[in-house]
């Protein structure tokens, strides 16, 4: 069986109200009526136009196209599981059906030999929230806001501390409403993270770049180096070379188990007073550090 995407024919979104169905139709209607339109395909498109609105206008065949998920238009597809039990009429084969005849059978419901119709699960949904980084290592509360079957709705999410980049929260029986008693559809949150003025996030660890003096590197120092809560002094030990990463431990986006690193690079004065000057000079004279030296 082919897949016939009739929201694509009506020209509407998936989340569309059924005036806007009907408005769709009723246009499509006038422009593709064979008695109107003389285009070769015009009966063909009135035809198809007519076969997605009787679907979509009606609450329960509509549900049933929902539930098949979203092929692509003419892409080959199976019934759902357990349809030939469920929903064949006087046992008739899927293969007998189009998609208009197997939307029939669905909205239907009625198992064979039974008169209580099949719990479906309500539809599940993505969506994506983005939050500072600041926010991700504390955790913080955001307003989802919802366009589905049963209108606009808000929902407030908690985002617990540590969340990373890419990371999928569940939100159960937060989605669609179910249908003949079946549970409610998920909601799958993305959670992305803003751009930060100072740190780079990788997974739950962090990484910036510090910048050192020549001397601060040979020689060691305590330097005073942001983090997302408040400043903290780390210890450079002495030669510390340029591309070396400094760790603080638990100072990423999950407190208990990510750090934050410190990528080392050596900057040196664009002008030199006559002492720095003398001094440089006397520091190459008694030197014996090569470092192009094979």
């Amino acid at each position: 069986m082919k897949y016939k995407d009739y929201y694509d024919t009506l020209g509407v979104p998936r989340t569309a109200s059924l005036d806007d169905i009907k408005k769709a139709y009723r246009k499509l209607a006038r422009a593709h009526h064979p008695d109107v339109s003389k285009a070769p395909d015009a009966e063909a498109r009135f035809k198809e136009a007519a076969e997605a609105y009787a679907t979509l206008k009606d609450s329960a065949k509509r549900a049933a196209y929902d539930e098949l998920g979203h092929p692509a238009a003419g892409a080959d597809f199976r019934p759902p599981p357990q349809w030939q039990q469920d929903f064949a009429p006087g046992g008739m084969a899927f293969e007998d059906l189009d998609l208009a005849d197997l939307l029939a059978a669905m909205g239907r419901g009625q198992r064979a030999g039974s008169q209580h119709a099949m719990p479906i699960k309500g539809h599940d949904y993505e969506s994506s929230v983005t939050i500072t980084l600041e926010d991700a290592r504390r955790g913080t509360t955001v307003n989802l806001n919802l366009a589905d079957g049963a209108g606009q709705r808000t929902l407030q999410v908690t985002i617990p501390p540590g969340a990373c980049q890419d990371q999928k929260l569940r939100l159960r029986g937060k989605g669609g409403k179910g249908r003949n008693g079946g549970p409610d559809g998920d909601i799958y949150l993305q959670v992305k993270l803003a751009p930060h003025a100072v740190f780079r996030p990788d997974r739950h660890d962090l990484y910036f770049d510090l910048v050192l003096s020549p001397w601060e590197a040979a020689l060691g120092a305590e330097v005073e180096i942001p983090t997302l809560e408040k400043p903290v002094l780390l210890t450079v030990p002495p030669g510390t070379r340029a591309g070396r990463k400094l760790r603080l431990r638990g100072r990423g986006l999950a407190p208990e188990h990510s750090d934050l690193y410190a990528i080392v690079h050596i900057d040196v004065p664009a002008t030199l007073s006559t002492r720095e000057r003398e001094l440089f000079q006397e520091l190459a004279k008694v030197s014996s550090f090569k470092p192009r030296a094979a």
